[in-house]
């Protein structure tokens, strides 16, 4: 009898803990980074020897929850984090290079129609070298043309700070998930294996992996305590987590804007090359904006002395010899004109009131201001346009892998019902076990 009592209180506690499962399953069934729990059971058997034969025999004792299992599969695992590493490094630079096409603004106000109007401006003037309506017409498209530049230059300073900035926030957001991953290793080295908390445990491990893995792309590897060691991805030898310490990442920008990263381990500093994720994207994006900078800034300083070789080749309203009309001590933001008055446009040449006006066009080659504005133009567009399709294609990919992942570690509802009632019917029967061997205990006690 006491058989019966011990086969229906292991039901109970056997039962109850599945039971429990299936709620934590339901309860967190949108929770991100939850994995599906399961609870393995295993017969309880005792062994006895009779008497007689001395023959041991094995007698059906309940049934123990062995262990709780988390759903899980490493390989989509590892193939979702790629996914998602790729497709950080996409939007990163999808989200940049779109603010940089609004820096270089080719409408109206942009640099390459105010120097167009410039130009036009130049043509009118030549029909009418004397004309002063026409000369500060000239003037002023000139003047539009060095603000244009300014606030194209602002724009791209200011993304680049932006991006810097960007930069260090994700570094930092690394180096905090680095340093918990390595507080979730040792709680996990602690911890016995087959029960809920180490089901949590593992499961806190992979989100901070997976949350490394949108911003460098890492490969991992899980020894037989479940702790976690992170090197970088398509990189020999760039350990960012194993047992023995957690290396902490920095960023490092350069004069121009320029963004590089650095490992800080074990008391040396090392170059980390950024494979893929957001630091990817921001560390691209970052040279991107040095290189347009670096190209607006040769093709103003080019014009500003092309036009100011052409405008002390002529002579002024006066017959004075042409001053240089724009001036750059500092940069581009410091491209200004350096005269406000009509009558110093030297239009006139030695023989002819409009002589220097008539070659004013020679500047407008292929090797001139508007045809280089175009270009630099025409290429942003296709590398975001190609940067565009890699950002869709991308995220589609990181979806599929993660839905892959999903088949195996999500909670299903109608699953989780099935198995509830058949847990439900189950401990219902343990409970009937213990109520009939207790009325049977009644039946004989009432005999007496």
């Amino acid at each position: 009898m006491n058989d019966l009592f011990h086969i229906g209180q292991t039901g109970l506690s056997a039962y109850k803990t599945a039971l429990s499962a299936i709620g934590d399953n339901v309860a967190n069934a949108e929770t991100p980074g939850y994995s599906r729990r399961s609870v393995h059971m295993k017969q309880l058997n005792v062994f006895s020897a009779r008497s007689v034969t001395y023959r041991e025999e094995s007698l059906f004792a309940g049934v123990e929850a062995f262990s709780v299992e988390r759903a899980w599969d490493a390989f989509r695992a590892a193939d979702a984090r790629l996914a998602a590493s790729s497709a950080g490094s996409a939007a990163t630079r999808k989200q940049w290079l779109t603010s940089l096409e609004t820096a270089l603004d080719d409408g109206p106000a942009g640099i390459g129609q105010t120097i167009t109007g410039f130009f036009n401006a130049a043509q009118t003037l030549s029909a009418t070298p004397r004309d002063i309506p026409s000369r500060v017409a000239m003037l002023a498209k000139l003047d539009e043309f060095t603000m244009a530049v300014r606030r194209t230059s602002d724009g791209i300073d200011r993304l680049s700070d932006s991006v810097t900035t960007a930069a260090q926030g994700e570094v930092d957001a690394l180096n905090l998930d680095i340093q918990a991953l390595a507080k979730v290793n040792s709680a996990l080295r602690q911890s016995t294996p087959g029960n809920n908390a180490r089901a949590a445990l593992e499961d806190q491990r992979d989100s901070l992996i997976d949350s490394i893995a949108t911003r460098i792309d890492v490969s991992v590897a899980v020894d037989e305590t479940g702790a976690a060691t992170l090197t970088l991805a398509r990189a020999s030898g760039v350990t960012l987590l194993d047992p023995a310490f957690a290396s902490v990442v920095g960023v490092v920008p350069a004069l121009d804007g320029r963004l590089s990263l650095e490992l800080y381990a074990n008391g040396t500093t090392v170059p980390l090359p950024a494979t893929g994720g957001t630091l990817a994207g921001l560390t691209e994006v970052a040279a991107n904006l040095a290189d347009r900078r670096n190209e607006l800034t040769s093709m103003v300083t080019d014009f500003m002395n092309a036009i100011n070789t052409w405008s002390q080749a002529g002579l002024d309203r006066a017959g004075n010899p042409g001053a240089p009309m724009l001036t750059m001590a500092a940069g581009l933001q410091s491209l200004t004109l350096v005269t406000t008055d009509p009558a110093a446009i030297a239009a006139a040449s030695a023989g002819a009131e409009n002589g220097n006006l008539l070659t004013l066009d020679t500047l407008r080659g292929v090797q001139g201001i508007e045809q280089r504005w175009t270009a630099m133009v025409t290429s942003h567009a296709h590398i975001l346009s190609a940067t565009n399709a890699e950002d869709k294609a991308a995220t589609n990919r990181r979806d599929n892998a993660y839905a892959a992942l999903d088949e195996v570690t999500g909670v299903d509802p109608d699953r989780e019902a099935a198995e509830l009632m058949r847990y439900q019917k189950a401990y219902e029967g343990a409970a009937r076990i213990i109520q009939v061997a207790r009325e049977t205990v009644d039946s004989i006690l009432n005999l007496f």
